[in-house]
């Protein structure tokens, strides 16, 4: 069986319609439709049912659709294991990474990457740590480079790049700029914008939170730094941020705290062959490291 008709169902069934999915593939409708008609003639079953303009899967088609991933999960795995056999890094390289290492860590990294590397192809997707940790997990990219979480999963593998200290910061003009000596409980008392306690950073400051018994702030919450940053500046509340954010508009505050940091560094999976393109993004990866507190891919 053609591996592209289980590509071409997985497809359609994300967005029950064969005009998107053939959008989505840079095919047409027709060429779409056929390649399902020939998957339902294969297994003498239909994989859909056609109500309105929306195609839903049959029983069938939902019995196959876990077989299809694995099909073509493992045609993926054995593509990389014989492209390992050749010498040269080459291919696509996916891999995750969360906004603030995008902006603040990896661009030199990304750069010297693609001058060694020329015939890799990077393609990069931004999302928060946790969702790429995820990722990572299902098999669903090869590499990732993220907060890493407090505990990491058996399967994976990690090490630590980047020690990434956090401060408590509020804007020039705030009225916590004058304060000479804060504690948690006094901070608490203002208005906070914070990550949200679902993220690896937000669990740190909320852990730090309830280890002194002091209830956190009424608080704004997104999952991105930088609009944090933003919002701070202009005098909306304090919040917790890595020291390489600060600027002029925030000022550092000093409050009596045990000195917070976050772990930024790469996961992969145990059971997944590594290829080439990312054995060479590995190593430039370990060029930076601190010395590890986990152990390293090997």
């Amino acid at each position: 069986m053609d591996t592209e008709l289980l590509r071409t169902f997985l497809v359609v069934q994300e967005h029950g319609s064969v005009s998107v999915a053939a959008a989505s593939l840079h095919l047409t409708q027709p060429a779409v439709s056929k390649r399902i008609a020939a998957l339902e003639q294969h297994f003498d079953t239909a994989l859909f049912d056609r109500i309105g303009r929306r195609l839903t899967v049959t029983e069938a088609g939902r019995k196959l659709l876990p077989q299809a991933r694995e099909i073509l999960a493992k045609v993926a795995e054995t593509r990389r294991a014989l492209s390992n056999l050749r010498d040269s890094a080459e291919g696509t390289l996916a891999i995750a990474t969360s906004h603030h290492l995008g902006l603040h860590r990896l661009p030199p990294l990304l750069r010297e990457f693609g001058t060694r590397y020329p015939s890799v192809d990077l393609d990069i997707e931004f999302l928060d740590s946790e969702a790429a940790y995820e990722l990572v997990t299902q098999g669903e990219i090869e590499l990732a480079v993220i907060t890493l979480a407090p505990t990491i999963d058996p399967r994976l593998e990690s090490r630590e790049v980047w020690r990434d200290p956090l401060c408590f910061v509020c804007a020039k003009d705030h009225s916590l700029a004058n304060t000479r000596r804060l504690t948690l409980a006094s901070l608490g008392e203002h208005r906070a914008i914070l990550p949200s306690l679902s993220t690896y950073t937000g669990r740190i400051l909320a852990a730090l939170f309830d280890d002194a018994g002091v209830r956190l702030p009424q608080r704004m919450t997104t999952n991105y730094l930088e609009t944090i940053r933003t919002m701070v500046g202009i005098g909306l509340g304090w919040s917790l941020l890595p020291e390489t954010m600060l600027d002029a508009e925030l000022h550092r505050l000093p409050v009596e705290a045990p000195p917070l940091f976050r772990r930024l560094g790469y996961i992969g999976h145990r059971e997944r062959t590594r290829s080439n393109a990312a054995a060479a993004l590995i190593n430039l990866l370990d060029r930076e490291a601190n010395p590890p507190s986990s152990p390293g891919l090997r």
